[in-house]
């Protein structure tokens, strides 16, 4: 008798689906733990590959992907992608957002405007690099630490050389619509933040009246606790 092993149960499928934007200076690939986690739950997930040259750029990328989806959506921004989701979310599809360690700004301010507020004392901001034909990056030998401390070297050495230059023009362009004055919101706090400091993203959260959790991690927490980001998005999926 040949033995048959058996088939792995696969999830229903949820009537939710879940759209994943990453941030400045990375690609979506960034998301592939929590994809597939989330995945593996029975959730459609589809991931945006923002050009992050400008912030309309940005949102029109996202909205084709909100079109693709199956169901109502769940947007997921992380970084600058919390400036696209406030101005996405306004899609009559998106039910929710997420914002993970991220920007969620009000109408008129851009991450410039926010950047330039004093940072707390005890934190720190990004470490960039002077604008150079339009773009901003990390200074490569700041990356691995300020952006994913808690992230093994190799990775983030490698992260480091690939950075996606950021255009001047979304660092600069103000928000117009604002999602989360109309939709539930939920924010994740990276405590060990060393790009987006923690003292202003607990100020986004609370201005969001956001269900909030804080989790000790570094900016790059969708790498660093990939199954703690994907819990805390299907509970946001879930909830009412």
């Amino acid at each position: 008798m040949i033995a048959v092993a058996p088939v792995a149960s696969v999830a229903a499928e949820k009537p939710v689906s879940i759209v994943l934007v990453h941030g400045a200076f990375v690609d979506g690939s960034g998301w592939q733990a929590v994809f597939d986690t989330l995945t593996n739950d029975g959730y459609e997930v589809l991931v945006v590959q923002n050009p992050t040259i400008s912030l309309g750029g940005d949102v029109a990328a996202t909205e084709r992907v909100i079109a693709a989806a199956k169901h109502p959506v769940v947007l997921v921004g992380h970084s600058y992608g919390g400036m696209v989701i406030t101005e996405a979310g306004d899609n009559p599809k998106v039910q929710s957002l997420v914002y993970i360690a991220a920007f969620a700004p009000d109408a008129g301010e851009s991450v410039a405007s926010l950047a330039e507020a004093p940072t707390p004392p005890g934190e720190s901001g990004a470490p960039l690099l002077p604008p150079s034909d339009g773009y901003l990056l990390v200074d490569p030998s700041k990356f691995p630490t300020a952006f994913a401390a808690d992230v093994d070297a190799s990775i983030t050495r490698f992260m480091a050389v690939a950075q996606v230059p950021w255009g001047l023009e979304a660092v600069q362009t103000k928000i117009a619509s604002v999602a989360w004055k109309a939709k539930p919101s939920h924010f994740m706090v990276t405590t060990k933040d060393m790009m987006i400091p923690p003292t202003f993203q607990r100020a986004f959260a609370k201005r969001a009246s956001a269900a909030t959790v804080e989790i000790e991690s570094s900016h790059a927490v969708m790498l660093s606790h990939p199954r703690e980001v994907a819990a805390f998005i299907a509970t946001a999926a879930g909830a009412k």
